[in-house]
């Protein structure tokens, strides 16, 4: 089965201005792809580009799809290994840049095996994939509104974004606990806003409030000093932008210096990468999480397969389309059920996106 050609959109979606540690973000700037093959099969993918994690821009991601779409031409559709090695042999990194191929290439061949792509990368029955829900950082009595707001509707899960701050991050906990009480269970991300001593400053003072993890806490250049943070912390430490890849896994494994990794397409590369990390990490009995940057819900599709996948994986950030997405242009796809994330029936990815709202963006077929 050969690629015959590629659509490729700058696949903008406005939001309500949404902010981490390291930035804010006014609106999801996406990669949308189409790969066309003599067989009639086509095969959607997508990435979201977060520069202040990955390094990469939607400018970026969109100039280096051309140069894979080109190197991808006439070439094997269902050879996924022999293409993504391509890519790795062109450039180092544009991991999510990458991913959007790759996902694009399991839609192909699960779709040729007529299988969704859940069964198609060994799963065997749909999961329930409960979600956590995400507040962005603010001022602290904002963020409890928005976290009481959310409980409200009846989230059970909330994902707090600290590290602007020490004080605001252990007020804003605080008020987020007394707002919607103790048995909502609470996960937070520093997204590395903070120092060593920051870090465990914070986990301490945080130790009697219902933390089911902390996802990471200080820069990757630190990594060095997660081992000690992980024997001081009374709050179980998730590696994130610390694992991009299986050697990351293998690392802080190996150093003892996480209690679970966060397994996001945009850092992995994409699929193949992805499905390595989870095999580093089950081999050890580390538990990992399906998490997201913002996308939308064609790539949240792809995340709900592989999720369900592996047993592994059993934590689940997923509510990338909740985070303020001003308009949803997919057909088809994942669909929210009292924050359940719920897979189509139907074979591949499932999900497309609307040829309206397409025919608004920047587009090149290579």
């Amino acid at each position: 089965m050969k690629i015959t050609h590629t659509e490729i959109y700058k696949y903008s979606i406005p939001m309500v201005p949404f902010t981490i540690a390291t930035g804010t973000m006014h609106y999801a700037q996406n990669i949308f792809i189409r790969i066309h093959t003599n067989e009639g099969l086509t095969g959607v993918g997508e990435c979201s580009a977060f520069p202040m994690i990955t390094g990469e821009t939607q400018s970026t991601c969109f100039e280096m799809a051309k140069d894979f779409a080109l190197l991808w031409k006439n070439k094997d559709a269902l050879n996924i290994a022999s293409r993504m090695n391509e890519l790795h042999a062109f450039t180092a990194y544009n991991n999510t840049a990458k991913s959007a191929f790759d996902m694009a290439l399991h839609d192909i061949n699960a779709q040729h095996a007529q299988l969704p792509l859940y069964k198609f990368l060994g799963g065997t029955i749909k999961k329930q994939l409960l979600t956590d829900v995400t507040v962005g950082i603010n001022e602290p009595m904002q963020m409890a509104a928005a976290a009481n707001n959310f409980v409200e509707q009846g989230v059970s899960i909330l994902k707090i974004k600290l590290g602007k701050n020490v004080q605001h991050d252990i007020d804003a906990v605080t008020l987020i606990t007394e707002s919607v009480g103790n048995s909502i269970k609470l996960r937070v991300d520093a997204n590395q806003g903070w120092s060593y001593d920051e870090a465990v400053y914070v986990l301490t003072a945080l130790k009697d409030f219902n933390i089911e993890f902390c996802e990471q806490p200080m820069r990757r250049h630190n990594d060095h000093l997660l081992p000690q943070l992980k024997t001081i912390s009374p709050v179980k430490i998730m590696a994130d932008e610390s694992a991009f890849d299986h050697y990351d896994a293998i690392r802080l494994i190996e150093a003892d210096a996480c209690d679970y990794v966060n397994i996001k397409f945009a850092k992995s590369g994409g699929i193949l990468e992805a499905k390595e990390i989870n095999a580093v990490c089950e081999k050890h009995t580390i538990k990992c999480m399906m998490g997201g940057m913002l996308e939308s819900r064609v790539a949240l599709t792809a995340f709900a397969h592989f999720a369900t996948a592996f047993d592994n994986i059993c934590f689940y950030d997923m509510d990338t389309c909740m985070l303020g997405h001003k308009i949803d242009p997919v057909i088809g796809g994942v669909s929210y059920n009292n924050f359940y994330v719920e897979l189509p029936d139907a074979i591949g990815i499932g999900a497309d996106v609307d040829e309206t709202f397409l025919n608004k963006p920047e587009k090149v077929i290579v």
